[in-house]
Protein backbone atom coordinates (compact mmCIF):
# COMPACT_ATOMS: atom_id res chain seq x y z
CA UNK A 1 0.00 0.00 0.00
CA UNK A 2 2.62 2.83 -0.89
CA UNK A 3 1.44 5.78 -1.28
CA UNK A 4 2.54 6.06 -4.95
CA UNK A 5 0.00 3.78 -5.99
CA UNK A 6 -3.15 5.68 -7.42
CA UNK A 7 -6.82 5.30 -5.85
CA UNK A 8 -9.24 5.66 -8.25
CA UNK A 9 -12.05 8.29 -8.13
CA UNK A 10 -14.56 5.85 -6.58
CA UNK A 11 -12.02 4.47 -3.85
CA UNK A 12 -11.58 8.22 -3.10
CA UNK A 13 -15.27 9.22 -2.86
CA UNK A 14 -15.72 5.80 -0.58
CA UNK A 15 -13.04 7.29 1.77
CA UNK A 16 -14.73 10.47 1.87
CA UNK A 17 -18.05 8.99 2.71
CA UNK A 18 -16.40 6.61 5.09
CA UNK A 19 -14.70 9.08 7.49
CA UNK A 20 -18.13 11.27 7.54
CA UNK A 21 -19.69 8.14 8.34
CA UNK A 22 -16.95 7.73 11.20
CA UNK A 23 -17.03 11.39 12.29
CA UNK A 24 -20.51 10.79 12.85
CA UNK A 25 -20.38 7.99 15.15
CA UNK A 26 -17.49 8.95 17.09
CA UNK A 27 -19.29 12.44 17.60
CA UNK A 28 -22.54 11.25 18.45
CA UNK A 29 -22.22 9.58 21.30
CA UNK A 30 -19.61 12.04 23.20
CA UNK A 31 -15.96 11.09 24.52
CA UNK A 32 -15.00 7.39 23.91
CA UNK A 33 -16.23 5.22 27.01
CA UNK A 34 -13.28 2.50 28.81
CA UNK A 35 -13.85 0.00 26.91
CA UNK A 36 -12.90 -1.13 23.06
CA UNK A 37 -13.80 -4.57 21.20
CA UNK A 38 -11.07 -6.58 20.33
CA UNK A 39 -11.35 -9.82 17.52
CA UNK A 40 -7.73 -11.51 18.05
CA UNK A 41 -6.43 -13.54 15.21
CA UNK A 42 -5.05 -16.15 17.64
CA UNK A 43 -6.54 -18.97 20.00
CA UNK A 44 -6.93 -19.24 23.63
CA UNK A 45 -3.67 -21.46 24.18
CA UNK A 46 -1.59 -20.29 21.96
CA UNK A 47 2.29 -18.74 22.93
CA UNK A 48 1.26 -15.76 20.99
CA UNK A 49 -1.84 -15.57 22.50
CA UNK A 50 -0.92 -15.92 26.06
CA UNK A 51 1.59 -12.69 25.56
CA UNK A 52 -1.30 -10.86 24.63
CA UNK A 53 -3.54 -11.75 27.48
CA UNK A 54 -1.05 -10.68 29.74
CA UNK A 55 -0.70 -7.18 28.07
CA UNK A 56 -3.95 -6.34 28.05
CA UNK A 57 -4.70 -7.31 31.63
CA UNK A 58 -2.15 -5.07 32.28
CA UNK A 59 -3.73 -2.29 29.94
CA UNK A 60 -6.61 -2.71 31.75
CA UNK A 61 -5.32 -2.04 35.36
CA UNK A 62 -2.99 0.90 34.18
CA UNK A 63 -5.92 2.51 32.55
CA UNK A 64 -9.12 1.27 33.39
CA UNK A 65 -9.95 0.59 29.90
CA UNK A 66 -12.02 -2.80 29.76
CA UNK A 67 -11.44 -4.53 26.90
CA UNK A 68 -13.80 -6.97 25.31
CA UNK A 69 -11.41 -9.24 23.58
CA UNK A 70 -12.78 -12.32 21.57
CA UNK A 71 -10.10 -14.95 20.26
CA UNK A 72 -11.61 -15.80 16.96
CA UNK A 73 -8.20 -17.39 15.69
CA UNK A 74 -7.44 -17.06 11.94
CA UNK A 75 -10.46 -16.41 10.79
CA UNK A 76 -10.78 -12.88 12.19
CA UNK A 77 -10.69 -11.08 9.38
CA UNK A 78 -12.78 -12.65 7.47
CA UNK A 79 -15.51 -12.61 10.35
CA UNK A 80 -14.97 -8.27 10.11
CA UNK A 81 -15.71 -7.99 6.50
CA UNK A 82 -19.65 -8.55 7.21
CA UNK A 83 -19.67 -5.98 10.18
CA UNK A 84 -17.77 -3.36 8.02
CA UNK A 85 -20.35 -1.02 7.54
CA UNK A 86 -22.50 -1.69 10.29
CA UNK A 87 -22.13 -0.19 14.34
CA UNK A 88 -21.08 -3.36 15.18
CA UNK A 89 -17.40 -3.52 13.87
CA UNK A 90 -14.76 -3.94 15.96
CA UNK A 91 -12.81 -1.33 17.20
CA UNK A 92 -9.03 -3.64 17.29
CA UNK A 93 -8.27 -6.31 14.73
CA UNK A 94 -4.59 -7.88 14.11
CA UNK A 95 -3.60 -10.59 11.59
CA UNK A 96 -0.91 -10.80 8.59
CA UNK A 97 -0.32 -7.71 5.99
CA UNK A 98 -1.32 -10.13 3.60
CA UNK A 99 -5.06 -10.68 5.35
CA UNK A 100 -5.27 -7.31 6.45
CA UNK A 101 -4.48 -5.01 3.51
CA UNK A 102 -7.31 -6.30 0.79
CA UNK A 103 -9.92 -5.85 3.61
CA UNK A 104 -9.04 -2.39 5.03
CA UNK A 105 -6.37 -1.29 2.97
CA UNK A 106 -7.24 -1.59 -0.21
CA UNK A 107 -10.75 -0.71 0.41
CA UNK A 108 -9.64 2.58 2.82
CA UNK A 109 -11.77 1.15 5.62
CA UNK A 110 -9.20 1.30 7.77
CA UNK A 111 -7.80 4.33 10.09
CA UNK A 112 -4.69 6.09 9.81
CA UNK A 113 -3.17 5.38 13.38
CA UNK A 114 -1.90 9.10 13.95
CA UNK A 115 -2.22 8.33 18.04
CA UNK A 116 -1.00 4.82 17.66
CA UNK A 117 2.47 6.32 16.15
CA UNK A 118 2.58 9.22 17.96
CA UNK A 119 2.23 7.42 21.35
CA UNK A 120 5.04 7.57 24.11
CA UNK A 121 6.12 3.96 24.83
CA UNK A 122 8.82 4.10 27.60
CA UNK A 123 10.08 7.46 27.16
CA UNK A 124 10.20 6.69 22.69
CA UNK A 125 7.78 7.78 20.47
CA UNK A 126 5.96 4.17 18.70
CA UNK A 127 7.20 5.50 15.47
CA UNK A 128 10.97 4.77 16.43
CA UNK A 129 10.09 1.60 17.82
CA UNK A 130 9.10 0.33 14.29
CA UNK A 131 12.62 0.25 12.41
CA UNK A 132 12.84 2.52 9.41
CA UNK A 133 13.89 -0.11 6.77
CA UNK A 134 10.96 -2.15 7.20
CA UNK A 135 8.56 0.71 5.95
CA UNK A 136 10.71 2.16 3.26
CA UNK A 137 8.39 3.23 0.23
CA UNK A 138 5.28 3.66 3.07
CA UNK A 139 4.63 0.61 2.20
CA UNK A 140 1.48 0.65 5.00
CA UNK A 141 0.36 4.10 4.23
CA UNK A 142 -2.57 4.77 1.92
CA UNK A 143 -2.43 7.52 -0.69
CA UNK A 144 -3.32 10.93 1.18
CA UNK A 145 -2.33 9.82 5.12
CA UNK A 146 0.29 10.88 6.59
CA UNK A 147 0.54 7.46 9.22
CA UNK A 148 0.23 3.62 8.30
CA UNK A 149 -3.14 2.16 8.57
CA UNK A 150 -1.25 -0.73 10.70
CA UNK A 151 1.05 -0.89 13.54
CA UNK A 152 3.29 -4.25 13.50
CA UNK A 153 4.21 -5.79 16.97
CA UNK A 154 6.10 -8.99 15.06
CA UNK A 155 7.32 -10.28 11.96
CA UNK A 156 7.54 -13.24 9.62
CA UNK A 157 9.74 -14.13 7.41
CA UNK A 158 11.23 -17.37 5.56
CA UNK A 159 14.23 -19.71 5.27
CA UNK A 160 15.18 -23.01 4.63
CA UNK A 161 15.10 -24.95 7.66
CA UNK A 162 17.67 -27.98 8.35
CA UNK A 163 18.15 -30.29 11.79
CA UNK A 164 21.72 -28.67 12.32
CA UNK A 165 22.49 -31.54 14.30
CA UNK A 166 22.35 -33.74 11.21
CA UNK A 167 23.68 -31.18 9.14
CA UNK A 168 26.22 -29.57 10.38
CA UNK A 169 28.02 -28.40 7.50
CA UNK A 170 25.25 -26.06 6.23
CA UNK A 171 25.59 -24.07 9.81
CA UNK A 172 29.26 -23.91 8.36
CA UNK A 173 28.74 -23.39 4.78
CA UNK A 174 24.89 -22.58 3.67
CA UNK A 175 24.79 -22.14 -0.02
CA UNK A 176 24.91 -18.54 -1.17
CA UNK A 177 23.50 -19.26 -4.71
CA UNK A 178 21.27 -20.83 -6.72
CA UNK A 179 23.93 -23.09 -8.19
CA UNK A 180 25.45 -23.82 -4.62
CA UNK A 181 21.95 -24.70 -3.46
CA UNK A 182 21.48 -27.46 -6.38
CA UNK A 183 24.73 -28.90 -5.37
CA UNK A 184 23.71 -29.20 -1.70
CA UNK A 185 20.33 -31.10 -3.04
CA UNK A 186 21.88 -33.11 -5.45
CA UNK A 187 24.26 -34.12 -2.87
CA UNK A 188 21.60 -35.11 -0.38
CA UNK A 189 20.32 -37.38 -3.29
CA UNK A 190 23.44 -39.20 -3.56
CA UNK A 191 23.66 -39.70 -0.26
CA UNK A 192 19.95 -41.23 0.09
CA UNK A 193 18.36 -38.23 1.68
CA UNK A 194 15.18 -36.24 0.08
CA UNK A 195 16.29 -33.23 -0.26
CA UNK A 196 13.04 -31.24 0.02
CA UNK A 197 9.37 -31.29 2.02
CA UNK A 198 6.34 -29.54 0.75
CA UNK A 199 2.82 -29.51 2.13
CA UNK A 200 1.58 -28.85 -1.51
CA UNK A 201 -1.63 -28.44 -0.78
CA UNK A 202 -1.13 -25.66 1.24
CA UNK A 203 -1.39 -22.74 -2.08
CA UNK A 204 0.47 -19.87 0.38
CA UNK A 205 3.72 -22.12 0.55
CA UNK A 206 3.61 -23.25 -2.63
CA UNK A 207 3.97 -19.57 -3.73
CA UNK A 208 6.64 -18.61 -1.48
CA UNK A 209 9.07 -20.12 -4.37
CA UNK A 210 7.99 -18.38 -7.15
CA UNK A 211 7.77 -15.02 -5.15
CA UNK A 212 11.65 -15.92 -3.94
CA UNK A 213 12.51 -16.17 -6.88
CA UNK A 214 11.69 -13.17 -8.56
CA UNK A 215 12.69 -10.76 -5.91
CA UNK A 216 16.05 -12.46 -6.12
CA UNK A 217 15.89 -12.24 -9.98
CA UNK A 218 14.20 -8.54 -10.39
CA UNK A 219 14.16 -6.72 -7.07
CA UNK A 220 11.52 -6.09 -4.71
CA UNK A 221 8.09 -4.69 -6.19
CA UNK A 222 8.76 -6.59 -9.36
CA UNK A 223 6.32 -8.90 -8.64
CA UNK A 224 3.65 -6.42 -7.74
CA UNK A 225 4.46 -3.89 -10.40
CA UNK A 226 3.27 -7.06 -12.68
CA UNK A 227 0.28 -8.15 -11.39
CA UNK A 228 -0.61 -4.14 -11.60
CA UNK A 229 0.06 -4.13 -15.23
CA UNK A 230 -3.77 -4.49 -16.73
CA UNK A 231 -2.49 -5.15 -20.41
CA UNK A 232 -0.92 -8.65 -19.04
CA UNK A 233 1.85 -7.36 -21.09
CA UNK A 234 4.32 -7.64 -18.15
CA UNK A 235 3.86 -10.90 -17.89
CA UNK A 236 6.48 -10.89 -21.21
CA UNK A 237 9.49 -10.37 -19.32
CA UNK A 238 12.16 -12.49 -19.44
CA UNK A 239 12.16 -12.14 -15.67
CA UNK A 240 8.62 -13.44 -15.37
CA UNK A 241 9.63 -17.00 -17.44
CA UNK A 242 13.04 -17.58 -15.44
CA UNK A 243 11.71 -17.31 -11.81
CA UNK A 244 9.15 -20.22 -13.27
CA UNK A 245 11.68 -22.42 -14.89
CA UNK A 246 13.41 -22.08 -11.62
CA UNK A 247 10.64 -23.97 -9.64
CA UNK A 248 10.14 -26.10 -12.93
CA UNK A 249 13.76 -26.78 -12.43
CA UNK A 250 13.11 -28.53 -8.57
CA UNK A 251 10.07 -30.51 -9.78
CA UNK A 252 11.78 -31.73 -12.78
CA UNK A 253 14.90 -32.56 -10.55
CA UNK A 254 12.49 -34.85 -7.94
CA UNK A 255 13.99 -32.77 -5.47
CA UNK A 256 10.57 -32.74 -3.60
CA UNK A 257 9.56 -35.51 -1.16
CA UNK A 258 7.30 -38.31 -2.50
CA UNK A 259 3.67 -37.69 -2.16
CA UNK A 260 3.73 -33.96 -1.47
CA UNK A 261 1.14 -33.46 -4.56
CA UNK A 262 -1.43 -35.71 -2.94
CA UNK A 263 -0.94 -35.45 0.67
CA UNK A 264 -2.76 -33.15 3.54
CA UNK A 265 -0.94 -30.58 5.81
CA UNK A 266 0.42 -31.28 7.79
CA UNK A 267 2.27 -34.52 6.75
CA UNK A 268 5.42 -33.00 4.71
CA UNK A 269 6.17 -30.67 7.68
CA UNK A 270 5.78 -33.50 10.23
CA UNK A 271 7.91 -35.90 8.01
CA UNK A 272 10.60 -33.63 7.74
CA UNK A 273 10.19 -32.54 11.59
CA UNK A 274 10.84 -37.10 11.92
CA UNK A 275 13.99 -36.44 9.67
CA UNK A 276 12.43 -38.04 6.71
CA UNK A 277 13.93 -34.76 4.71
CA UNK A 278 16.71 -32.65 4.70
CA UNK A 279 15.11 -28.94 3.65
CA UNK A 280 12.18 -27.07 4.44
CA UNK A 281 11.13 -23.88 2.82
CA UNK A 282 8.66 -22.24 5.02
CA UNK A 283 8.21 -19.40 7.41
CA UNK A 284 9.32 -18.28 10.92
CA UNK A 285 6.39 -20.25 12.67
CA UNK A 286 7.84 -23.56 11.95
CA UNK A 287 10.07 -24.30 14.92
CA UNK A 288 7.04 -23.34 16.91
CA UNK A 289 4.57 -25.09 14.92
CA UNK A 290 7.30 -28.01 14.41
CA UNK A 291 8.43 -28.59 18.22
CA UNK A 292 6.04 -31.16 19.38
CA UNK A 293 6.67 -33.60 17.18
CA UNK A 294 10.07 -32.90 16.10
CA UNK A 295 12.83 -35.92 16.38
CA UNK A 296 15.03 -36.14 19.58
CA UNK A 297 17.64 -33.87 19.74
CA UNK A 298 16.56 -31.76 16.31
CA UNK A 299 17.88 -28.29 16.36
CA UNK A 300 16.36 -25.51 14.31
CA UNK A 301 18.59 -23.78 12.12
CA UNK A 302 18.20 -21.92 8.99
CA UNK A 303 19.89 -20.03 5.65
CA UNK A 304 17.60 -17.58 3.77
CA UNK A 305 17.14 -18.00 -0.19
CA UNK A 306 20.02 -18.29 -2.44
CA UNK A 307 21.08 -15.63 -4.82
CA UNK A 308 20.35 -15.66 -8.39
CA UNK A 309 22.76 -14.58 -10.57
CA UNK A 310 24.04 -12.16 -8.15
CA UNK A 311 20.54 -10.30 -7.89
CA UNK A 312 18.89 -8.94 -4.71
CA UNK A 313 19.72 -10.02 -1.14
CA UNK A 314 16.50 -8.73 -0.12
CA UNK A 315 14.69 -10.79 2.70
CA UNK A 316 11.12 -11.24 3.00
CA UNK A 317 9.59 -9.24 6.22
CA UNK A 318 6.02 -9.58 6.58
CA UNK A 319 4.07 -7.59 9.36
CA UNK A 320 1.51 -9.29 11.79
CA UNK A 321 0.03 -6.42 13.88
CA UNK A 322 -2.86 -4.44 14.23
CA UNK A 323 -5.75 -2.25 12.34
CA UNK A 324 -8.44 0.09 13.50
CA UNK A 325 -11.62 -0.23 10.86
CA UNK A 326 -12.99 2.93 10.12
CA UNK A 327 -16.09 2.96 11.71
CA UNK A 328 -14.27 2.39 15.35
CA UNK A 329 -16.47 3.43 17.79
CA UNK A 330 -13.56 3.22 20.60
CA UNK A 331 -10.61 4.01 17.96
CA UNK A 332 -8.49 5.75 20.63
CA UNK A 333 -8.86 3.13 23.10
CA UNK A 334 -7.74 1.10 20.18
CA UNK A 335 -4.64 2.96 19.51
CA UNK A 336 -3.85 2.99 23.07
CA UNK A 337 -3.55 -0.84 23.09
CA UNK A 338 -1.87 -1.16 20.03
CA UNK A 339 0.92 1.20 20.67
CA UNK A 340 0.93 -0.60 24.81
CA UNK A 341 1.53 -3.72 23.56
CA UNK A 342 5.34 -2.67 21.93
CA UNK A 343 6.80 -2.48 25.44
CA UNK A 344 9.74 -4.07 25.93
CA UNK A 345 8.80 -6.76 28.22
CA UNK A 346 6.20 -7.87 25.91
CA UNK A 347 7.84 -7.79 22.89
CA UNK A 348 10.74 -9.79 24.61
CA UNK A 349 7.95 -12.49 25.49
CA UNK A 350 7.10 -13.30 21.95
CA UNK A 351 10.62 -13.64 21.00
CA UNK A 352 11.36 -16.09 24.16
CA UNK A 353 8.03 -17.30 24.76
CA UNK A 354 6.56 -17.78 21.69
CA UNK A 355 9.63 -18.04 19.46
CA UNK A 356 8.60 -14.90 16.89
CA UNK A 357 10.38 -12.33 15.60
CA UNK A 358 9.22 -9.04 17.62
CA UNK A 359 9.04 -5.59 15.42
CA UNK A 360 11.41 -3.95 18.08
CA UNK A 361 14.92 -4.29 16.74
CA UNK A 362 16.15 -4.22 21.28
CA UNK A 363 13.69 -7.48 21.63
CA UNK A 364 14.95 -10.70 23.10
CA UNK A 365 15.57 -13.73 20.38
CA UNK A 366 15.35 -17.38 20.41
CA UNK A 367 17.84 -19.21 19.67
CA UNK A 368 15.78 -21.33 16.78
CA UNK A 369 15.33 -17.65 15.22
CA UNK A 370 18.82 -16.11 16.04
CA UNK A 371 20.14 -17.72 11.93
CA UNK A 372 16.34 -15.80 10.33
CA UNK A 373 17.16 -12.36 12.67
CA UNK A 374 20.81 -12.39 11.40
CA UNK A 375 19.76 -12.79 7.71
CA UNK A 376 17.08 -9.93 8.10
CA UNK A 377 19.77 -7.46 10.05
CA UNK A 378 21.68 -7.77 7.00
CA UNK A 379 19.65 -7.41 4.17
CA UNK A 380 19.61 -4.29 2.66
CA UNK A 381 16.30 -4.85 1.35
CA UNK A 382 12.57 -6.21 2.52
CA UNK A 383 9.64 -7.63 0.53
CA UNK A 384 6.06 -8.80 1.60
CA UNK A 385 3.96 -11.72 1.44
CA UNK A 386 3.23 -12.31 -2.82
CA UNK A 387 5.64 -8.88 -2.88
CA UNK A 388 2.94 -7.14 -1.53
CA UNK A 389 0.16 -7.71 -3.70
CA UNK A 390 -3.01 -6.61 -2.41
CA UNK A 391 -5.55 -6.42 -4.89
CA UNK A 392 -8.51 -7.77 -3.41
CA UNK A 393 -9.37 -11.63 -5.11
CA UNK A 394 -6.14 -11.55 -7.22
CA UNK A 395 -3.84 -13.86 -5.36
CA UNK A 396 -6.63 -16.22 -3.48
CA UNK A 397 -8.02 -16.69 -7.75
CA UNK A 398 -5.77 -16.08 -9.87
CA UNK A 399 -1.91 -16.07 -8.32
CA UNK A 400 -2.41 -19.27 -5.96
CA UNK A 401 -4.20 -21.72 -8.28
CA UNK A 402 -1.31 -20.93 -11.06
CA UNK A 403 1.64 -20.97 -8.99
CA UNK A 404 0.06 -24.45 -7.36
CA UNK A 405 -0.34 -26.11 -11.09
CA UNK A 406 3.05 -25.25 -11.32
CA UNK A 407 4.78 -26.20 -7.96
CA UNK A 408 2.88 -29.61 -8.47
CA UNK A 409 3.94 -30.12 -11.91
CA UNK A 410 0.61 -29.99 -13.43
CA UNK A 411 2.10 -27.05 -16.27
CA UNK A 412 5.91 -25.90 -16.86
CA UNK A 413 6.91 -22.77 -16.78
CA UNK A 414 5.79 -21.27 -20.16
CA UNK A 415 2.45 -22.68 -19.52
CA UNK A 416 2.40 -20.56 -15.96
CA UNK A 417 3.31 -17.63 -17.79
CA UNK A 418 1.21 -17.86 -20.55
CA UNK A 419 -2.17 -18.65 -17.73
CA UNK A 420 -1.00 -15.31 -15.58
CA UNK A 421 -0.97 -12.81 -18.75
CA UNK A 422 -4.58 -14.11 -19.79
CA UNK A 423 -5.67 -14.32 -16.61
CA UNK A 424 -4.72 -11.03 -15.36
CA UNK A 425 -6.15 -9.18 -18.15
CA UNK A 426 -9.28 -10.49 -17.29
CA UNK A 427 -9.04 -10.04 -13.78
CA UNK A 428 -8.73 -5.97 -14.50
CA UNK A 429 -11.53 -6.02 -16.54
CA UNK A 430 -13.75 -7.44 -13.88
CA UNK A 431 -12.11 -5.19 -11.61
CA UNK A 432 -11.74 -1.68 -12.98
Amino acid sequence: MAKSRKLSALVLIGAVALSAAGCASSSSGGAESKELTYWSMWKEGEAQQKVIADAIADFEKETGVEVNVQWQGRDNVKKVVPTLNTNKVPDLVDGSFARLAPVLAETVQAKALDEAYGNEVEGQKVSALVPEAYLKDDVLTVEGEDAPWMLPYSLTSDAFWFNASAHPELVESPPRTWDDFLAVMDGLKADGETPLAIDGDVAGYNAYWYTSAMVRIAGPGSLREMAADESGEAWDSEEALEAAQLVEQLVDGDYFIDGYNASKWPAQQQAWADNKAALLFNGTWIPTETGPYAADGFEYSSFPFPLVDGGSDAERADFVGFAVPARAHNAGNAQKLASFFLRKEYQDALGTDAKILPIRQDAAVSDEMSSVKSALDEADSYFLQNDGISFPGYTEKLLWPALNDLVLGKTDAAQFVKAMKSGQIDYWKQNS
